[in-house]
């Protein structure tokens, strides 16, 4: 299906009137993106997951990641139809700080960011938000519970976090499909009432 592009914003129609958005799902490392677009994504995901090595060990802090043996090296990247006329293309970026690089290619053209964010590693999240402000784009936070952990209140996160008022947020588990579905939909809900 070829889709036309309207304008520089990544959103692109074809004949019957179907509307392509872009979607990063950005945060820190270990946060849970790979998940969530597998989770999301109706067509096989495409991941670029290499084995940690020894030698990224002495890059990437492992503390709080609880087994984690991969990492994302260039992106991940699912598709979802939310409905015969919205259809998301979803783009995980990969989290740590020496691919910053790779946002500048991947912001263009998107409409939007779902920011997850781990409530026990808060303060890893200040250097994507500043990215996703630096360009521009409009997102939403999305608290990742994991299992473990103490819960923090939607307050205390927004506190922590300093959103404005107008920045929604919402929690979810990458590994369920319903939450994660729920996040989505925040955001597209967020991104449709700054059109209007």
């Amino acid at each position: 299906m070829a889709f036309k592009p309207v304008s520089d914003s990544g959103v692109y129609l074809n004949e019957s009137v179907q509307t392509a958005a872009k979607i990063l799902v950005v945060g820190h490392f270990a946060v849970g993106k790979t998940t969530f677009i597998g989770t999301m994504s109706e067509i096989p995901p495409l991941r670029t997951e290499e084995v940690m090595t020894r030698a990224g060990e002495q890059i990437d802090d492992l503390k709080g990641t609880r087994g984690k043996t991969t990492t994302t090296v260039a992106m991940d990247f699912g598709r979802l139809t939310l409905s015969e006329n919205l259809v998301l293309y979803l783009f995980g970026t990969p989290g740590q700080q020496r691919f910053v690089q790779v946002w500048e290619d991947m912001s263009r053209g998107a409409l939007g960011a779902l920011v997850l964010v781990d409530p026990e590693r808060l303060q890893e999240s200040f250097p994507v938000m500043d990215l996703v402000e630096q360009y521009g784009i409009p997102y939403t936070i999305a608290v990742n519970r994991f299992d473990i952990g103490t819960h923090h209140e939607d307050r205390e996160i927004r506190e922590a976090l300093d959103l404005l008022p107008e920045t929604p947020l919402v929690s979810c588990d990458a590994r369920d499909q319903r939450s994660s579905a729920n996040a989505l939909i925040v955001l597209v809900r967020y991104l449709q009432s700054r059109l209007t």
